[in-house]
């Protein structure tokens, strides 16, 4: 009998785990819900086409480059390279805060072509979109600001605990990379 609950354990998803991946289909369903919505509402007409800005583009580029960073901090980590794993982790939050940045130069452009916040639902979708997913990402950046006081502060060491710990940031920043590619090939294909 202790051997089965024994196994029963190995095989169970961790609780953490769990929460994440209900929060993050959460996230999926909301998202989807607001794309479907944009399809549902350009059908109906009165519809302001444009192109979406360039630095969108690079926007993506820099969120790819942070999954790359990020992945290669969780494999330092694991393998014991301490000042990669912290290096890497360094640059993951500085490529998180530039995306935003860019985020924001984004909606100036937008500003700036006379796709405004009110000018017509077309624009106002992609900055509630874009914002919605910019404030996801805040919240990565916050998880990763507390895996950066976790990597300076306390002693180097890749227990259980930690690895979990980090391999929840890691989904995270990786779904909301992946979100934005979503988004930004949805907008490509709607214009």
């Amino acid at each position: 009998m202790s051997a089965a609950v024994s196994q029963y354990n190995q095989n169970k998803i961790h609780h953490h785990k769990l929460a994440l991946w209900v929060g993050i289909a959460t996230i999926i369903m909301m998202f989807g819900a607001f794309t479907s919505a944009y399809i549902v509402r350009r059908a109906s007409g009165n519809w302001y086409e444009f192109k979406l800005p360039d630095i969108f583009f690079l926007n993506t580029l820099v969120i790819l480059a942070s999954s790359a960073t990020l992945h290669w901090s969780y494999r330092s980590f694991i393998n014991g390279a301490e000042k990669r794993y912290k290096a890497l982790l360094a640059a993951t939050l500085v490529f998180g805060l530039v995306f935003v940045l860019l985020q924001y130069q984004g909606w100036k452009a937008l500003d700036a072509m006379g796709a405004t916040f009110t000018v017509n639902p077309s624009s106002s979708f992609v900055y509630v979109i874009s914002g919605l997913h910019a404030a996801h990402v805040l919240g990565g950046v916050a998880a990763l600001v507390v895996a950066l006081a976790h990597a300076f502060y306390l002693p180097f060491k890749p227990t259980p605990r930690r690895k979990l710990r980090f391999e929840l940031v890691v989904q995270y920043w990786h779904f909301v990379d992946l979100l934005w590619v979503y988004l930004v090939i949805f907008f490509m294909l709607q214009s």
